[in-house]
């Protein structure tokens, strides 16, 4: 019985650091930037191809550290920034760049959101040299070391 107890107790304590770990993260700053960075991750090549939105926008939905915030909405910030790369890539980048250095200084969603970014470019089963390279650069405007995500 005290082993079940243990095993109930470790379980409960998961539950709720998992669960604050996900209330962290309800900022419009964390909001704007996990958008940015997908969007960022899918048009790395300088395109968008339909298969590499649909692949993002799927993790989108269902992914648990933006479970905070309304789908329809985080799509609509994905497909606005998707525009702005699509359209002028060097100088949409720049502004992307820009709205995911905004959680520097704010660990957890800096680390959430480059992991975002990992999670669309493997989306596809592998993770090509022009996806990590705008991942190393998000790394670097969130002041976190690409090493600690493996690029």
């Amino acid at each position: 019985m005290a082993l079940w107890n243990r095993l109930r107790e470790s379980a409960h304590a998961t539950r709720s650091r998992f669960t604050a770990g996900r209330n962290a993260l309800r900022s419009a700053v964390f909001r704007d930037a996990a958008m940015a960075m997908c969007a960022l991750v899918a048009a790395a090549d300088g395109t968008a191809a339909a298969a590499g939105r649909q692949r993002a926008a799927a993790l989108i939905s269902t992914s648990e550290l933006l479970a905070n915030f309304e789908a329809g909405d985080l799509h609509w910030r994905f497909d606005d920034y998707l525009a702005k790369l699509t359209a002028d890539f060097p100088f949409g980048k720049i502004g992307v760049l820009h709205d995911i250095g905004r959680v520097r200084g704010r660990p957890a969603e800096a680390r959430a959101v480059i992991r975002l970014g990992v999670a669309v470019g493997w989306a596809d089963g592998r993770l090509d040299g022009g996806e990590k390279a705008v991942i190393r650069e998000a790394c670097r405007a969130v002041g976190l070391s690409p090493a600690d995500f493996d690029l």
